[in-house]
């Protein structure tokens, strides 16, 4: 797995929390398990206890968002610098299960399997994933979406750097918002008028 795809790991984590709403999918061992997803071998050492922990990880790397979003890229890095020194990584070089045009391993950078408990493992993957995505697109494509009153975030990969709401969903969502607006403005302002024609002809 290529080190870009490990930044998937902070969104999914966050994303269990719906602040606004005061909604939380992080309630049990199965919730953190099905964040690692069904393959990985530290989903399998979850407890009790990585629900708390993670949740802990979660608002802190929700702070390197939000701080990211605000434009404060000083402070997202320091933060993030903090998570990654408190969950170091272990990597190593693999080439297992894949094959380059040529037939030789695909060598590529991997994080390897063998933290102390399951939080410590899925952090250190999320911040490594993260700190590689700030580094090599910046801090401004960390995002946390505009549409009220979703708070999720999001990784904006976006050729022209435009992307602002997590889904399509949101997009969709406040665009709708936003047309509706316009057209309470456009009867408020018709209205108006029509009382100052009115009024106008009543003094003559």
């Amino acid at each position: 797995m290529e080190l870009a795809h490990y930044a998937d790991y902070a969104v999914r984590l966050i994303n269990t929390e719906e602040p606004a709403r005061g909604g939380d999918r992080l309630t049990s061992v199965e919730a953190v398990r099905a964040l690692f997803g069904p393959a990985a071998q530290a989903a399998r050492r979850a407890t009790d206890a990585d629900v708390t922990r993670l949740r802990g990880v979660r608002a802190r790397l929700r702070a390197v968002f939000e701080a990211a979003d605000e434009g404060d890229e000083v402070r997202a890095v320091d933060l993030l610098n903090a998570l990654l020194m408190e969950f170091p990584v272990s990597p190593q070089i693999s080439g297992h299960q894949t094959r380059d045009a040529d037939g030789r391993p695909d060598w590529h950078m991997h994080i390897a399997d063998h933290p102390a408990n399951a939080t410590a493992g899925y952090a250190a993957t999320a911040c490594m994933g993260l700190a590689y995505q700030l580094t090599e697109l910046g801090p401004d494509r960390l995002g946390v979406c505009e549409a009220a009153p979703c708070r999720n975030v999001y990784l904006d990969t976006s050729t022209n750097r435009s992307r602002r709401y997590c889904s399509d969903r949101c997009a969709t969502r406040a665009n709708v918002a936003a047309y509706r607006a316009r057209k309470r403005l456009e009867r408020t302002g018709q209205t108006a008028d029509k009382a100052q024609a009115s009024s106008a002809g009543s003094e003559r």
